[in-house]
């Protein structure tokens, strides 16, 4: 059974802010978008969430 589940960054308008990454995951996987921003934000208060952020807008295909 194959599904046409991608991980990518929502275009302008659709449920994007900066990049889109966190729009992209929270499709993907089902999540909040409010929720995975939290995250973000929680985490880059220790360092790691703007790597992340960095990380994932350049490895992630734009929808």
């Amino acid at each position: 059974m194959a599904t046409d589940r991608r991980l990518d960054r929502p275009g302008p308008g659709q449920g994007r802010m900066l990049a889109g990454v966190c729009g992209g995951l929270a499709q993907y996987y089902g999540w909040s978008l409010g929720m995975v921003r939290l995250v973000f934000v929680i985490t880059g208060l220790f360092g790691a969430g703007e790597l992340a952020y960095i990380i994932l807008w350049l490895v992630m295909p734009k929808r």
